[in-house]
């Protein structure tokens, strides 16, 4: 079966990170900064089959891309979703694992002359904004730059 995740996995086109199990994309859409995708590099549609070791690994991912996202911005809280729908809107369904990790902020931040504000902060984060925050490259790279210094010592 097609997967256009098994397809952006291995085209990885500047990753925030990766390790043996997963692989980190900062997302287009930087409503919340520093917004990421979590990734598992194998094909598999149920988080219920991750064996030991990328669970395990997974942890580890989650500690250091919090703690660099947190160096660098100073988000308040993070939202990890691992929702799947749109996989089933295709017939047959066929979906990957990934996360969707969204930095939240109770105050604004100003990054490369850009304010970023939660205008939904303490309520749950809003899929189709009004005010969507599609970033440069530039800017993206920028992200990812500040992202990827802060891992160093996290």
């Amino acid at each position: 079966m097609n997967c256009d995740i098994c397809r952006y996995v291995k085209e990885a086109d500047n990753p925030v990170f990766e390790s043996k199990y997963w692989i980190v994309f900062l997302a287009d859409e930087q409503a919340y900064l520093g917004r990421c995708f979590v990734t598992l590099k194998r094909h598999c549609g149920d988080i219920a089959k991750l064996d030991n070791k990328e669970w395990l690994e997974l942890l580890g991912v989650i500690r250091k891309l919090e703690n660099a996202v947190k160096e660098a911005f100073g988000p308040s809280l993070f939202n990890w979703t691992c929702l799947m729908n749109l996989a089933y809107q295709n017939n047959p369904p066929n979906p990957h694992i990934h996360w969707h990790f969204m930095p939240r902020y109770s105050h604004e931040v100003n990054f490369t002359g850009m304010t970023f504000v939660d205008l939904e902060f303490g309520s749950h984060y809003a899929r189709e904004k009004e005010r969507p925050r599609k970033v440069s490259g530039r800017i993206k790279n920028e992200i990812v730059g500040a992202i990827r210094k802060r891992l160093k010592t996290a």
